[in-house]
């Protein structure tokens, strides 16, 4: 997957551009970061915010290594399958732009 195919995917997933980056929000908080995919030239690195607002990397990978699941569409190789709690966070952000879609 490249930059254009991973940012296509996030904001279909829930995501939303903050600070040019796709981002996922705290349920109580929707403008505020928690976790951010900064697409780079070569690499895509997924970082979650640290409570005293420090960035930290948990996972990146070259573009050419990130593959999407074929079942689930899902971006392979960024640690997404096995964060705690990263897919609840991913439909709690989803739920909440639809819902406000409706409004």
């Amino acid at each position: 997957m490249d930059k254009d195919e991973l940012t296509k995917w996030a904001l279909a997933n829930g995501w939303q551009m903050i600070a040019g980056m796709p981002s996922l929000t705290k349920p109580s908080s929707p403008k505020e970061a928690i976790v951010r995919m900064a697409l780079k030239a070569t690499v895509v690195n997924v970082e979650v915010k640290k409570p005293a607002g420090k960035w930290e990397k948990i996972a990146g990978q070259p573009y050419a290594k990130v593959v999407a699941d074929p079942d689930s569409g899902l971006p392979l190789g960024l640690s997404f399958d096995i964060i705690p709690g990263f897919t609840r966070l991913m439909e709690e952000n989803r739920d909440r732009m639809v819902f406000a879609r409706m409004k």
